[in-house]
């Protein structure tokens, strides 16, 4: 029966957590159809099939982190062959990993050891030599529906458990349908909670840490509590809520301390009239070749850096600290950082020096909306070597952003605003409503001193003043 192992599908990728399955036990799947999505430390991804066939096991629970190369679904025949019930002269003693708290939820409770005799009809057990392989099948088990759970003989069986110490039967078939992540099942069994008796409220259909948290506190074991609501479970003295740090999350948080605390930032200000600039995307938005893009002042702001690294390249480099170097880079993969449920990721356009206006926009237009919708690939944030964050799209006058890890210098964008601002015309100064917005440069003063960012600075907030003035460049 094939299996579909967890790829690597960005450089360097260790593990990844199972955010949905798009097929279910018994569909049949082409090559190349889509199995489930992904959350790596970058993106969510979607895992297309690399056989063909009818699911037979989906063997990776939705939101469970799993390391790369564990199997996640197996598509083929049946996993195993029925074997028909026969009783044994002796009873024959093997190590039952088909349920998920086999490790035990209760004092004196283990479904290690039991006999086959007490189980009546099974599968064909199957010899496992390694731990990795039981975990493997005991996946398998816990989610195929509707089946006897597979039994996972040891080479070298633990000894006997005394009859009194073993677990009803109706209770094992209860357990393995029992859906809870490790911490959640050492949690309830250092609080003597029995996970079976619970009414799972986690995602998914799991049991959650507050499931079990509520039964130690007050309500009996025996009987199954509802999910409370959010106000509800406040009320019962809940005044944290803690969530998983992982994925993109992760990543960002890893990212910026290694930023912050190897790369010394500068961060400089320009407060400017943008005035020109609205008017000027107002007229963009009326041309033909416009009217199906989506222009906003990001779009003049954007060309306005990939102008002024013309005449200040050393803030499209990087300081490159194993080879003591400085890479000046003569292309430009313009980073757009993009807030997403799941947490911040900055993919780029490639080779952005090379568009026109209105291709910049497309492409700019592309990259926002794949962000938005959760799908923007590792391939798309990599190599990226100039970043714009806009703040201004939640009213937020600037920042002091940290650079991105492999780049040199960080754009901020604040809010467009109209307020009064100091006019001059005809050599007499006059009190006018503009559009007002702040530009703010973070920069890596290692190899870019200040006259180069401010130069930088005042060049791309010329252009925003004056969008005619990009033709000098």
């Amino acid at each position: 029966m094939p299996e579909y192992l967890l790829p690597d599908v960005g450089e360097g990728l260790t593990e990844a957590e199972i955010v949905s399955w798009k097929v279910e036990v018994g569909d049949t799947v082409a090559i190349n159809d889509i199995v489930c999505e992904i959350e790596t430390a970058k993106s969510i991804v979607e895992l297309p099939s690399p056989f063909a066939g009818v699911v037979s096991a989906i063997l990776a629970p939705e939101g469970e982190t799993i390391p790369v190369g564990t199997p996640i679904i197996a598509i083929g025949s049946d996993a195993a062959e029925p074997a028909p019930a026969a009783a044994a002269p002796a009873p024959e003693m093997e190590i039952d990993l088909s349920n998920p708290a086999a490790s035990g939820s209760g004092e004196g409770e283990s479904l290690v050891g039991r006999m086959k005799a007490d189980r009546g009809p099974t599968r064909r057990a199957r010899k496992v030599s390694s731990g990795a392989a039981a975990v493997h099948m005991q996946a398998q088990a816990a989610f195929e529906t509707g089946m006897a759970s597979p039994m996972v003989e040891a080479e070298e069986p633990e000894p006997a458990v005394p009859a009194s110490s073993q677990a009803p039967a109706a209770r094992a078939e209860s357990d393995v349908r029992v859906l809870a992540k490790p911490p959640v099942r050492k949690l309830a069994k250092d609080l003597g909670v029995d996970l079976a008796t619970l009414e799972a409220s986690g995602p998914n259909g799991t049991i959650s840490r507050e499931d079990v948290e509520r039964a130690a506190s007050g309500s009996s074991a025996s009987t199954p509590a509802p999910a409370a609501a959010p106000a509800a479970r406040r009320a019962l003295g809940e005044r944290e809520t803690r969530e998983p740090i992982k994925g993109v999350r992760k990543m960002m948080a890893g990212a910026m301390v290694q930023s912050a605390f190897t790369a010394p930032h500068v961060t400089e200000w320009v407060t400017l009239d943008a005035t020109r600039t609205v008017e000027f995307v107002e007229r963009l938005k009326a041309r033909r070749e416009f009217r199906d893009l989506r222009v906003s002042p990001l779009l003049v702001l954007a060309r306005a850096c990939l102008l002024a690294m013309r005449r200040t390249p050393v803030v499209n480099s990087f300081w490159d600290e194993a080879a003591g170097e400085v890479v000046l880079k003569h292309y430009v993969n313009l980073g757009i950082a993009a807030a997403t449920p799941r947490g911040l990721v900055v993919p780029n356009v490639k080779d952005a020096q090379d568009l026109s206006l209105a291709e910049l926009a497309e492409a700019l237009g592309a990259l926002t909306a794949t962000a938005r919708d959760g799908k923007t690939q590792p391939a798309e944030m990599a190599g990226g070597t100039f970043t714009i964050t806009n703040v201004g799209v939640f009213g937020v006058d600037a920042g002091t952003p940290i650079i991105n890890p492999g780049e040199s210098a960080i754009l901020c964008f604040g809010a467009i605003k109209k307020q009064p601002w100091v006019v001059t015309e005809g050599g007499e100064d006059r009190i006018a409503v503009r559009h007002v917005t702040t530009l703010a440069l973070s920069f890596d003063h290692r190899h870019i001193d200040g006259e180069a960012g401010s130069r930088f600075l005042a060049d791309v907030a010329g252009v925003l003043e004056d969008p005619a003035s990009a033709l000098l460049f």
